[in-house]
């Protein structure tokens, strides 16, 4: 198992973490190595432009959402150089990037799923 799977495994559970991917894939938005976090996502809530963390066709990805269909429950996922991986359902969807090096991604308000408690999950864990 590699490092995004553990990650989704994580994030799924319910944990918001920070990690470094490697690749270059997602160049400007995230350069390899550079600290991300992910915190757990409602799926339906994804709009394109956003990067989550999500499988498709049995790989884990941290790349952009290139296009939406409420209709069947799902999302495009692909990454920033014009690559789609395809297609992948709202249950596949574990998390959206938080911030990239600290410094906080756009159009967050709403998405993240709430604690159990109630609760937003923090953007930043320590």
């Amino acid at each position: 198992m590699g490092l995004l799977d553990a990650m989704a495994r994580r994030v799924a559970a319910g944990e918001t973490v920070e990690f470094r991917p490697t690749g270059s894939s997602m160049v400007p938005l995230i350069r390899s190595r550079q600290p991300v976090t992910v915190a757990p996502v409602e799926p339906a809530l994804v709009e394109p432009g956003d990067i989550v963390l999500a499988r498709v066709a049995g790989a884990v990805h941290l790349h952009l959402v290139t296009a939406v269909d409420h209709g069947r429950g799902r999302v495009q996922i692909g990454n920033n150089r014009g690559r789609v991986n395809g297609w992948t359902s709202h249950g596949r969807v574990f998390g959206i990037c938080t911030a990239v090096e600290g410094a906080p991604r756009p159009r967050l308000d709403g998405k993240l799923r709430p604690r159990l408690d109630g609760e937003s999950r923090p953007i930043d864990m320590e």
